[in-house]
This record gives structure tokens, C-alpha cells and sequence, in this order.
């Protein structure tokens, strides 16, 4: 089996005349947003850059040096890109229209991309959260409402369909999958161009959103894809049923589109989401249903004010951390009520369960440094 850039390697020599495009160029796509193009400006613009003139831009700007410095998941978009520039596939896409606006005291970002394929369509590609603790505090303040992020995945979408010669296939991975259903869904106007909307392992939506008409409209269109641990993908309500599929990562890595398992034309299929995921669901879904905003509010940011208390930025990071980490995120929850540590304990014990299991193997007589109550519960899990 092979990831996303062996699949470049493989079939990168085939057009998408002699084959079709398919759920892994998707990826490949959703995934081509988390490359920064700041400082390039003729990507910004209609008529935009050819992605082989586009790397050499970019490799002005960025040596190797800084790039293998990032330790997030998103350091191999650029490496992916290059990759892609050499092939056949994808070397004279035209890369258009980028935006990418920050506003860092209000933990908001939006950026997005148009890559125009040889074939005449256009994939719309949303950027969606690495795999910073505040990354994941993004997607999950999206069950609080209507984000500015959405609203401008809205107007994007409206821009660029009223100016699209070809059709168009949309997508995101993360929260960019969010963002690629709710802009497709609210861009009426853009309802007839589309061909495909792919959301992977991105978040849901509210009751309200999911019964609408429009969306009801546009589910024929929508493809869910999530790995067999998903955490992200099955936040909120979901009336799509989803693809689940393989990762060669554990636990909370499987986020990681890069990690998803490729064969052929195809992405590896699981039957069925693992049971430590599935027991994460059940627990968010105990806390967080019926609760009203600003109660999700404060359960959001204790949540993750527990993770940051690793000391780590990267969820990453925290894995690695092993049990010194977790011990710290432990300590963190004797700061909380007695009727919110609780909660706090099992959430946390699920959303980490995915690497918990190697951790009990290789620290097993080191599991005194955490609260027995809170290793019993770790250790019934397996």
C-alpha cells in the first residue's frame, strides 16, 4: 500500500483523458491548499500560474532547509506540490485565485485555492486545520454556530462560479471540508456547476442546516470521506454516509490525509470506524447534546485548555510526549468542579485512546505518575 505521494509516483504519468479523476486526486487537491503562496502574486489572480512556473516561485522563497523545519502534518504539501509539477497528471494545472487571510486574536482563518486541471474543470480547494491544538479548537467551535470562515467560503464560491468556463469539483480536508459543503450548499447560483463536493474528515453541521432544502439538494453531490479513527469528520450531525477508510497512523494522527492508504486508482476501504473512536463519539455526544452555546463555549475551551497543558502546540507532539505529557493534562483536571472533571476525564481518555494503548505497553510500571483513578479508567479500556 502507498499514501498520497506514491500515488503521484505510480499513475502520475496518466492524464486525466486516459483516467478519469477519482477520490485520491481529491485528496491530493484538498490537500494542495495547506501549501502557504504568500508572496506570489500571480497566483492570486483570474488568470493565475502554471504549477511548474509556480514552484520555481515558490523554491525562491522557501529553501528546503525551512521546509523540513515545519513538524506538522501540512510540511508535506510543498513536497507534494513538487512532486506534482514533475508529473504529467498535474504539471499544467493553472493555480488561481488564491486568498489567505488570518486574524490571529480571533482564532479565525480562510484560505482557498483554484487548481484548473488540463481537462477543463476546476477543483476548488478549502484549507482546512493542521494538527496544532488550535487547529482542533477550530473545528470544534464550529458547533457553536455559523463561522466568519463559512460566510466567506460563501462569497468565494460566488466569485469564482460566476467566472468558472468549466465545471467544478469542490473540496476541502478538515475544516476545509466544511467549508466546501456549506459554500457549495448557501452558492445557489453555483448549484448547476458542480460536479462533486468532498468533504475529508471534515466536520458536520447543525439539525437546522442538514434538513434544508438546499442542502437536501446538493447531498447527491456531497462525498464524505473519513479514516477508521476519526474524530474531526464525525463532529456534529451527519446525513452523508460516510467512506471509511485505511490509515498507516495511529489514534488522532489518522487526521493526517497523508497517512490514508492508497491503492490504485483508489483509497484502501475500512467496514467500519474503530471502537475507541466509536466510544469518543458516544462520550461527546453525552456531554454536548442538548447543552445549550454558551455551554459548549466553556466545554471547548476546558477541553483544550486541558491538552495545551502538555505543553505541546502539536497533537502530535502530545503523543510523543507519552506519559509525561498525559500526566500534566491529568494535573490540569484537578483544577476543575467535581461534576466537570468527570466529563473532562472522559473525554480526554477518549480522545487520546488511539495512542494510549502503546502507551500502557511501553510505560506500563510508570503509570504510578498518574492519578490510579484515571489510569484504571485508561487501563479498562484495553
Amino acid at each position: 500500500m502507498g499514501n498520497i505521494m506514491d500515488y503521484i509516483s505510480w499513475r502520475g504519468d496518466l492524464s486525466f483523458a486516459q483516467s478519469p479523476f477519482n477520490e485520491v486526486d481529491n485528496l491530493i487537491l484538498a490537500c494542495f491548499s495547506y501549501v502557504n503562496l504568500d508572496g506570489i502574486p500571480a497566483v492570486s489572480g483570474q488568470k493565475g500560474i502554471e504549477l511548474k512556473k509556480l514552484v520555481k516561485e515558490f523554491k525562491k522563497l522557501h529553501t528546503i532547509k525551512e521546509l523540513e523545519a515545519d513538524k506538522s502534518f501540512i510540511r508535506l504539501a510543498p513536497f507534494m506540490m513538487f512532486e506534482m509539477a514533475k508529473s504529467v497528471r498535474f504539471g499544467k494545472c493553472v493555480i488561481r485565485n488564491y486568498v489567505n487571510e488570518i486574524v490571529t486574536e480571533a482564532e479565525q482563518q480562510f484560505s482557498a485555492v483554484e487548481i484548473v486541471l488540463d481537462d477543463g474543470t476546476s477543483y476548488i480547494s478549502f484549507r482546512g486545520t493542521d494538527d496544532t491544538i488550535i487547529g482542533w479548537k477550530e473545528d470544534f467551535n464550529l458547533s457553536t454556530g455559523v463561522v466568519p470562515a463559512q460566510e466567506r467560503a460563501v462569497e468565494y464560491m460566488q466569485r469564482i462560479s460566476d467566472k468558472a468556463y468549466g465545471m467544478l469539483r469542490v473540496g476541502g480536508h478538515s475544516k476545509g471540508g466544511n467549508l466546501a459543503i456549506y459554500g457549495s450548499v448557501m452558492c445557489k447560483s453555483a448549484h448547476d456547476k458542480i460536479l462533486e463536493i468532498y468533504s475529508n474528515d471534515g466536520p458536520g453541521f447543525s439539525k437546522e442546516f442538514q434538513e434544508s432544502p438546499e442542502t437536501a439538494e446538493m447531498m447527491p453531490k456531497i462525498i464524505r470521506i473519513i479514516p477508521e479513527y476519526s474524530i474531526i469528520g464525525t463532529l456534529l450531525e451527519h446525513e452523508k454516509q460516510p467512506i471509511i477508510v485505511a490509515s498507516t497512523s495511529r489514534g488522532l494522527l489518522q487526521h493526517d490525509g497523508f497517512s490514508w492508504e492508497v491503492q490504485g486508482p483508489g483509497l484502501v476501504r475500512r467496514d467500519s470506524l474503530n471502537k475507541t473512536a466509536l466510544r469518543f463519539i458516544e462520550i461527546l455526544h453525552k456531554w454536548i447534546d442538548g447543552i445549550d452555546t454558551e455551554q459548549k463555549r466553556l466545554l471547548i475551551e476546558d477541553l483544550f485548555a486541558t491538552l495545551q497543558a502538555s505543553g505541546y502546540e502539536n497533537l502530535s507532539e502530545v503523543q510523543s510526549g507519552g506519559i509525561k505529557s498525559l500526566a500534566a493534562m491529568v494535573k490540569r483536571l484537578d483544577k476543575f468542579a467535581p461534576e466537570s472533571r468527570g466529563m473532562m476525564q472522559e473525554l480526554l481518555t477518549a480522545i487520546c485512546g488511539g495512542w494510549l494503548e502503546q502507551l500502557q505497553e511501553n510505560t506500563k510500571d510508570k503509570l504510578s505518575a498518574i492519578p490510579q483513578s484515571f489510569s484504571d479508567k485508561i487501563l479498562e479500556k484495553f
